[in-house]
């Protein structure tokens, strides 16, 4: 297929950018400890300090979110980030192990190629510059087509922080003419060593089949299940808030909950207090054909919406109290879309007698498009919680908190990222929070400690063939002591 001008202009300006940053990366990886802190903490203060504004961008361009909720992402992508990696050694010696005689060393990737999402812009392009930069890489962000403006204006602020404070020009980079043809060859460019990829899953299953390291998101289709032992007005407060949270466009939202149903009842009640809007089999039957396409994908009109456009697009009518739609349901799978990942005002409802059938519940829901992803439970109950840590094919598991900001970092102490790795059940090569740790490899540097074996400081093999017996050295000397003896006699 021929290519047209805007592709040709968007390949041209990956290829300068990858360059570039090869370049400006070539002096940064030499930065000491002190000059690459020195960058990043520069690069916080300006990007905390532009939240607002950033976020404001990210919600004008995309139509998705609350730009309140967009600014916060954005002072948890830099300052609440940076406080937890502030203090991680990524220069130098940053292990020695005197006890077994390694030495670790902190060694940069070279050049990041990062992909963005239109759900979660301007938080993902601070997140994924300041951890790359941070690993002494240079970096080429790669906006999703809706989100253009609004990651141009947040990777300037990031740029001239970071040329102000020290950092090579060229080091961070932004792609601004966007087509699948530049993206790609950003990702393929021979310069480019590692690709963060937070997206579509089309475009993180094209990102790992570059043939070179690539850290991918998948699909969470959470689902949250509560106990008869929860603190049900806890739960029923966090369940909507989390679902409300910039209408729920971060993938570890709660998709879906499986009530225990002994406290089901009550759990609905607690929930209407709090936002939430119970449908009719009517209504819920008008959202299934406005949130998603007949091949079963998003409609990209739903995403990031209020219950109320929701409700105006379906045609429907809904409080204007409302913050999220509840739609009770009797099955998961392709006969019910609306058990598949919703990344809108709309949950799912199960209901479920004791923790064992909410299990099984849950396993449904996360099969069905969430694998490796995520879960929340609510429960005071050990011997429950435990039980579902060790069975839900997961990777993070929110015990009594909010699905959105507990997997992310900000109400846990899970590493913070934007990045949610689904491991090798989800299609990535990990289940990590992705961060710092994963864009930097180590060297180690290993003393001997014991003597190597005998038989490994000999030759393999002699004239006549493979050594089996004694050394022939040693068969020599006992014959020489043999004939010693026979001639004293």
């Amino acid at each position: 297929m021929a290519l047209s001008d805007k592709d040709l202009r968007s390949v041209q300006e990956a290829r300068q950018m990858v360059e570039r940053a090869h370049e400006a990366q070539q002096v940064w990886g030499f930065a000491n400890q002190q000059k690459v802190d020195q960058v990043c903490e520069a690069m916080v203060q300006a990007a905390f300090l532009g939240a607002e504004r950033l976020g404001r961008l990210a919600a004008e361009e995309t139509g998705f979110g609350v730009p309140e909720h967009k600014k916060l992402k954005n002072e948890f992508a830099s300052q609440h980030l940076w406080k937890r990696i502030k203090d991680i050694r990524t220069v130098g010696f940053i292990r020695k192990d005197e006890t077994n005689r390694i030495y670790e060393i902190a060694w940069p990737m070279g050049v990041v190629g990062a992909l963005i999402p239109s759900t979660n812009p301007t938080s993902t392009v601070i997140n994924k510059i300041l951890i790359s930069v941070k690993a002494r890489n240079g970096i080429v962000v790669a906006p999703h087509p809706s989100a253009v403006n609004c990651s141009l204006q947040t990777a300037k602020v990031m740029i001239d922080a970071a040329e102000g404070a020290g950092a090579p020009p060229g080091l961070i980079n932004c792609l601004s003419t966007i087509s699948l043809s530049g993206t790609q060859e950003m990702m393929a460019h021979k310069r480019t060593s590692v690709i963060l990829a937070t997206g579509g899953s089309d475009m993180v299953r094209v990102a790992h089949s570059q043939g070179k390291p690539a850290y991918g998101v998948g699909p969470g289709n959470v689902p949250a299940y509560v106990d008869r032992s929860a603190d049900l007005e806890k739960a029923a407060k966090y369940i909507v808030a989390s679902k409300a949270f910039d209408y729920s466009v971060i993938c570890a939202t709660e998709q879906a909950v499986v009530a225990d149903r002994p406290i089901a009842g009550r759990l609905q009640q607690l929930m209407e207090g709090e936002g939430a809007y119970f449908v009719d089999e009517t209504q819920a039957e008008a959202l299934r054909k406005v949130l998603f396409n007949p091949d079963g994908s998003i409609n990209v009109q739903s995403v990031g919406k209020s219950p109320q456009y929701l409700a105006a697009l379906a045609g429907i009518r809904v409080p204007a109290h409302a913050r999220i739609l509840v739609a009770k349901l009797g099955t998961v799978g392709r006969e019910e879309p609306l058990s598949r990942e919703k990344m809108t005002t709309v949950l799912g409802w199960y209901e479920s007698n004791g923790w064992e059938a909410g299990c099984e519940r849950c396993i449904e829901l996360i099969n069905f498009g969430g694998r490796g992803h995520s879960l929340i439970i609510h429960a005071t109950d050990e011997k429950v919680i435990m039980a579902f840590g060790l069975e839900k094919p997961v990777f993070r598991i929110g015990v009594n908190t909010m699905g959105t900001l507990g997997t992310i970092g900000l109400t846990t102490n899970v590493m913070p990222s934007l990045t949610l790795g689904p491991g090798g059940i989800g299609g990535s090569i990990t289940g990590d929070n992705v961060g710092v740790y994963h864009l930097f490899n180590i060297k180690r540097m290993a003393f001997e400690t014991s003597r190597p074996p005998e038989i490994a400081m000999r030759s393999g093999t002699t004239p006549s063939g493979p050594i089996y017996g004694p050394d022939p050295g040693e068969i020599e000397s006992v014959v020489e002591e043999v004939v010693r003896q026979i001639l004293r006699a």
